[in-house]
């Protein structure tokens, strides 16, 4: 017997199936990375615009570079360790498919490199370049969680370099600016549910008459808990910018401003689909085998390797900041952020070879976020100083768009930190931050339930930090 196969009678639900694959998933909101040197982590942060206390000050505040005295070099690094383990609630299974379990801890930590040359070369003109990773993200379960339909890893990695030019037009106020050349990667995978996309291959059979009813419940119960293994992986470079302003209001008091401009992507990248063959199927009767083998190949049809892309809009980010001696022991510092999330708000995803109609248009809709920070250095001697601060951070998510690729909530950051100097050319840093998140909550089924099951629960997380840094003056 043969079967001819309808492939446009499942060509939608397939494509459903196969392209909600959260290629967006890495963009989910929350990955922008603070961490850009580890002297500002012992205080979280605050004060980053107005600070300067050394050449990292490119990322923060490129004003800021005409306070260096002397060509310095910093070399630093943050390891950052998310936790991020899922408590089900009343979560469901996708169609023909088991549960599954809670997906164990899904954070993992990562580590944040970031290195910063600066110049000057007058008394009024500094030159910088910094070379950081502004996002990042590094999310993974077990491969046989309720949420695997869903997302299983979600990877990005970035790389900034952003060399600037800062000035002194009068004696107590800088200027700068600066470019930058990101790019970006990524690598999402995920399951994708063979088994619902064969049974509606079936139905699609049924419908048209080629095979009675009555043979339906055999060939599906054949593909029942059949899966896709889905990984995509993408990549772009694109350009921004970045300006800041520094004000020495009084001998002991900065007040600095930066702005980062928003970068555009338009990532390109690659689909791989692992996909079940006719041997993985159940047993069939003689008669309906060949009916099986035949929607496995329509399947695979549908599945099948190639191009997608997608384009998105990264944030911009503002920031006002103060930084003020006290006396000869103290100094406090603060900074308020803004962040312009709500540049995401949907991601429409396509195959290269159909740029009309998406294959899948996920809604985030991010919303703006702010962080506020204070934090306080205590000079013990002219050797160490100690520093302390704490931050509260706002996510960009919200309870309807959130993903189980990135679990994220607002979060309350404290930090301490210590700074040691040896002689008159090396500074070193180590400083540790603690992130309370208040577990976010999710109810989430990537647009069908019968398609990637339902993950409804919440998250018990938390991030630690560590980082390091050091500092190198030329004579």
């Amino acid at each position: 017997m043969t079967t001819p196969f309808h492939r446009t009678r499942i060509a939608s639900a397939v494509a459903g199936l196969a392209f909600a694959l959260g290629a967006g998933q890495a963009f989910g909101g929350g990955f922008g990375l603070q961490t850009q040197n580890a002297s500002g982590l012992g205080h979280a942060y605050a004060g980053g615009a107005a600070a300067a206390e050394d050449v990292s000050t490119i990322y923060y505040n490129p004003a800021g570079l005409v306070r260096l005295l002397k060509t310095e070099v910093v070399v630093s690094a943050n390891v950052i360790c998310p936790s991020s383990e899922f408590e089900n609630n009343a979560s469901q299974p996708a169609a023909f498919q088991t549960l599954g379990g809670n997906g164990g801890d899904a954070g993992d930590c990562a580590v944040v490199p970031n290195m910063y040359i600066g110049i000057p070369f007058t008394d009024k003109w500094s030159f910088g370049l910094g070379v950081n990773a502004p996002y990042g993200l590094a999310t993974e379960y077990d491969s046989d969680w309720l949420g695997r339909f869903q997302a299983i890893k979600s990877s990005v990695e970035t790389i900034n370099v952003n060399p600037a030019l800062s000035w002194e037009p009068t004696k107590n106020l800088t200027v700068g600016a600066g470019v930058s050349w990101q790019k970006l990667e990524a690598e999402l995978t995920r399951n994708a549910n063979y088994a619902a996309a064969f049974a509606q291959g079936v139905g699609g059979l049924v419908a048209a008459g080629t095979i009675p009813a009555a043979a339906a419940p055999t060939l599906i119960g054949s593909a029942a808990g059949l899966q896709s293994f889905v990984k995509t992986t993408g990549d772009d470079d694109s350009w921004g910018w970045n300006v800041g302003i520094l004000w020495q209001a009084t001998p002991q008091t900065r007040i600095g401003a930066a702005y980062r401009s928003q970068i555009k992507y338009d990532v390109t990248g690659n689909v791989e689909f692992t996909n079940p063959t006719a041997a993985n199927l159940g047993p069939l009767p003689p008669t309906l085998a060949p009916v099986g083998a035949a929607l496995v190949g329509g399947v695979n049809a549908q599945l099948a390797n190639g191009g997608v892309n997608l384009s998105i809009k990264m944030p911009d980010t503002a920031n006002l900041s103060i930084f003020s001696e006290i006396n000869n022991k103290w100094d406090v510092m603060a900074d308020v952020q803004y962040t312009g999330w709500s540049s995401i708000k949907q991601v429409a995803i396509y195959r290269n070879s159909n740029s009309t109609t998406p294959l899948s248009t996920l809604d985030w809709n991010f919303r703006d976020t702010w962080r506020f920070s204070a934090g306080v250095n205590y000079k013990h001697s002219d050797a160490w100083i100690f520093r302390g601060g704490v931050a509260y951070d706002q996510t960009p998510t919200n309870d309807t768009g959130r993903t189980p690729g990135l679990p994220d909530e607002s979060r309350l950051w404290l930090a301490f930190g210590v700074h040691y100097n040896w002689g008159k050319n090396w500074d070193f840093d180590l400083a540790y931050a603690h992130e309370f998140i208040d577990g976010p909550s999710m109810d989430q089924n990537g647009g069908s339930t019968a398609a990637n099951g339902l993950v409804n629960g919440s998250y018990d997380s938390g991030v630690n930090i560590i980082g390091a840094q050091m500092k190198y003056k030329f004579n």
